[in-house]
């Protein structure tokens, strides 16, 4: 077991109501850690419903569900942005 602090903005942040987690996982990678936190609430569960409208940022460095995450420190999620 790993223990990885987790962000959340935007969106995400409202439908988990909270900005920030500290969580124990033993997921090999992102789309296992995913799993595992939808698995934990409804509100998880809503937040990570739709997995394409969600990216993923590696010790803030842009990656992707696939990614590994062994020693990963912080893994933040966010809606996808836009530019104008």
């Amino acid at each position: 077991m790993a223990s990885v602090e987790i962000l959340y903005f935007a969106w995400l942040r409202e439908r988990i109501d909270a900005p920030r987690e500290k969580v124990e996982t033993s997921a090999a990678t992102v789309a296992d850690l995913v799993a595992e936190l939808a698995a934990r609430s409804e509100r998880h569960a809503a937040a990570f419903a739709d997995p394409a409208s969600v990216r993923v940022a590696l010790d803030q460095n842009l990656s992707d569900f696939s990614a590994p995450i062994a020693g990963v420190a912080e893994i933040a999620f966010f809606p996808p942005m836009t530019g104008g």
